[in-house]
């Protein structure tokens, strides 16, 4: 065999044994007399020596040639260690060589595999099976799959079956960019990769599975952040005969088992947020509520003092960052630049510092007096110290270009502690978002999820003001899962569809074969999807998800290290009946 033991277990229990073991040649210090390399594989590293007085001239001979990231076995004794290392768990021993084979040699790395390497992330990424042999990289890839074990085992334990649906689907319109896959075998025709297995759960649920779950890979043709790829993992999961509480607790309770078991923490039952409360008291759905900064709204008391820009808007409302007072007026300008940016869109902030003494000074002092301003103060519970910072505008607009400058504030004063946890439900969205482009509604988060039965009323009167019976998962600002009860009367989703502006034909072509099996007896049903990749780098303490996926695109969508997407030859495209005109 290759190796009696890996290179992260032997200790001073294990001295005078024979040993093999096979990894990688981390590195090689060599001092004439003796020849230290350090050998690595995934569970650790182990120190191999030779000496003269008890090495032969061919060991010795053997051990020069070797280079950084050769595959060697290794066959000797242990010994205890001379000068021994107590940052490793292998550090009280070292194995005295009696035999060097080598397994394969290596090319000099284009980075060094250390836990700090010299290598950019565009040459690890060309690299990236280079990149894995680093603790960082593997230590999260292991750690993914230790989530998933426990994510299978608390599902199982609830009676979930897990079930495969396909990967070549119908496109759909709704949501966001399919990928398309040509049909050999049916020209002009194309499958799509499913955004998510959504008709296909509510499938299994109509067939009688009852509780069905999938840690499925899913694929948007969507803009690339540090939280999103191109292809991404859900845990997927739907219920049969169920209401939202049912589901919320039996998700809640995945999240605090993983939370527990990865991060020692437990909760008590996780707060709830309705989204017109989340979207008034932070500006956005999935608020980080691990630090305060709540938004204060000023309408009322900044209008009508003569200050124009404040007079002509719809919304004027603020923070107050704690103990900012200090702030230089160019620090200040830094930020005005900051929201001015085209991410923020803002036209520019109004600022009041909180003076130790009580006072205000501020950029409008020349049309708010000093009752006004602590009256501004009171609304933001801001303290002396503080440092309020005012936007105004359009009411949406307004608040999302402060809920960023919130959470800029709190990265700059070190509130967003990646070792704490603050869990939220946010409930009550509405169905539909009007689309002033279109002139229609689309639905907020799919066509198939349900209203709330107290509003189904407003459907024929005011769909705007109709809310979903829908919720999701947030945990330290990022959304992790989300869901809601779906429809399951063929009436009532063929009334949705036309709110979105669907014909009968349109609907049909769609998603008939859903509208079908509702004829037959659907249960009442819903379910939830958590973003695999993202609760993984939550838990992990990191808001990239990219490092927690083996093989990641770049922020163009890119694999550079295989080079895809790449051209296809004519002989393939005329195959797919594709013109090859439309190839680069």
């Amino acid at each position: 065999m290759f190796r009696t033991h890996t290179c992260g277990e032997l200790t001073l229990a294990n001295i005078n044994e024979k040993v093999t073991l096979s990894g990688w040649v981390s590195t090689i210090r060599d001092k004439g007399f003796m020849i230290w390399i350090d050998l690595r594989d995934r569970y650790g590293i182990t120190q191999i020596i030779l000496d003269e007085d008890r090495s032969s001239k061919t060991l010795f001979d053997t051990a020069r040639t070797l280079g950084r990231e050769y595959v060697i076995q290794v066959k000797g004794t242990v010994i205890e260690r001379a000068s021994k290392n107590p940052n490793i768990p292998t550090g009280e021993i070292e194995i005295l060589a009696e035999n060097i084979t080598i397994l394969n040699e290596s090319a000099l790395p284009p980075f060094t595999i250390e836990d700090q390497t010299d290598g950019g992330e565009d040459i690890r990424m060309k690299y990236r099976y280079l990149d894995i042999r680093r603790n960082p990289v593997k230590d999260k890839l292991i750690f993914r799959s230790k989530v998933a074990q426990e994510v299978r085992k608390y599902l199982d334990a609830q009676e979930f079956v897990e079930v495969e649906t396909p990967v070549l689907i119908k496109s759909t319109p709704e949501g966001a960019r399919d990928f398309v896959v040509p049909s050999r075998m049916n020209p002009g025709e194309f499958y799509a990769l499913p955004q998510s297995p959504q008709t296909f759960k509510q499938l299994l649920m109509v067939g009688g599975l009852d509780r069905y779950f999938q840690i499925v890979k899913c694929f948007r043709d969507e803009d690339l952040r540090a939280d999103r790829q191109p292809e991404f993992t859900q845990i997927d999961c739907e219920m049969s005969f169920v209401e939202q509480e049912d589901i919320m607790n039996v998700f809640e309770g995945l999240a605090k088992h993983l939370l527990k078991t990865f991060k020692g923490l437990e909760f008590e039952q996780f707060p709830r947020m309705t989204f017109a409360e989340a979207m008034r008291r932070y500006g956005n759905d999935k608020p980080d509520i691990r630090f305060g900064m709540e938004f204060g709204e000023i309408t009322d008391l900044a209008k009508g003092k003569d200050f124009k820009i404040f007079d002509e808007q719809e919304l004027i409302v603020g923070i107050a960052a704690q103990g900012c007072n200090s702030y230089t007026r160019k620090d200040i300008d830094k930020l005005i630049e900051w929201v001015q940016r085209p991410q923020i869109g803002a036209a520019g902030l109004v600022w009041v510092r909180y003076n130790e003494d009580g006072t205000f000074k501020s950029s409008v002092d020349k049309f708010y007096t000093q009752e006004d301003l602590a009256a501004w103060a009171e609304r933001m519970h801001a303290k002396p110290g503080d440092l309020i910072l005012v936007m105004s505008g359009n009411t949406n607009k307004v608040r999302a270009q402060l809920s960023a400058l919130r959470m800029e504030m709190a990265e700059r004063l070190g509130l967003r502690n990646p070792e704490v946890f603050a869990p939220l439900w946010v409930v009550d969205f509405p169905l539909l978002e009007w689309d002033e482009e279109t002139e229609r509604y689309h639905a907020m988060h799919h066509p198939f999820t349900s209203p709330k039965p107290e509003d189904m009323e407003l459907i024929d009167t005011n769909p705007g003001e109709v809310r979903a019976n829908a919720y999701d998962l947030v945990l330290n600002g990022n959304e992790i899962g989300g869901g809601s009860i779906r429809i399951f009367d063929k009436n009532v989703q063929a009334r949705m569809f036309e709110l979105l502006g669907f014909t009968p034909e349109q609907a049909e072509a769609q998603f008939g074969f859903l509208m079908n099996a509702f004829r037959y007896g659907a249960p009442p049903h819903g379910g939830l999807a958590f973003g695999f990749d993202r609760f993984v780098s939550i838990l992990d303490g990191s808001e990239t998800i990219r490092d927690y996926i083996a093989f990641p695109k770049n922020n163009s969508g890119r694999d550079v290290m295989i080079d895809a997407p790449s051209p296809i030859d004519d002989a393939q495209m005329e195959e797919l009946f594709i013109a090859s005109t439309f190839q680069k």
